[in-house]
């Protein structure tokens, strides 16, 4: 009796789990938008030593601060020809900022572009 239990309490379970939908990729329709054949996308970015290096910097500069969430030490930074597009969502519009600000001190004024989203954290 008690194995009975205990077996339809674990397919039960099973079965719970199972049911359970994945949850929505969290950036499909980014992914969507840069598809068009004008969007900048990482692939874009130039095999220069000197776009290498400023991406490189950029990233670094991103990555030392750890007040910055996983979004925005995952951004997108796009080196064409010394000018930097940066993409891809991040947590707040101060984190927005902060990013640019960062690429800015790398690459110069004038050399960023800034095409960053904010996606906001999910309340449950």
């Amino acid at each position: 009796m008690k194995l009975k239990l205990l077996t339809s309490a674990l397919a039960f379970g099973l079965l719970a789990v199972a049911q359970q939908t994945p949850p929505a990729q969290d950036n499909t329709k980014v992914n969507e938008r840069d598809r068009a054949k004008t969007a900048k996308t990482a692939d874009q970015a130039k095999n220069a030593t000197s776009d290498r290096d400023l991406m490189q910097k950029i990233r670094k500069s991103i990555m030392d601060d750890k007040d910055l969430s996983t979004y925005a030490h995952n951004v997108k930074i796009i080196a064409v020809d010394g000018k930097v597009t940066l993409k891809g969502p991040v947590r707040s519009e101060e984190e927005k900022k902060t990013v640019e600000q960062k690429a800015t001190e790398v690459a110069g004024a004038g050399n960023v572009t800034n095409e960053i989203t904010i996606k906001a954290k999910k309340t449950s």
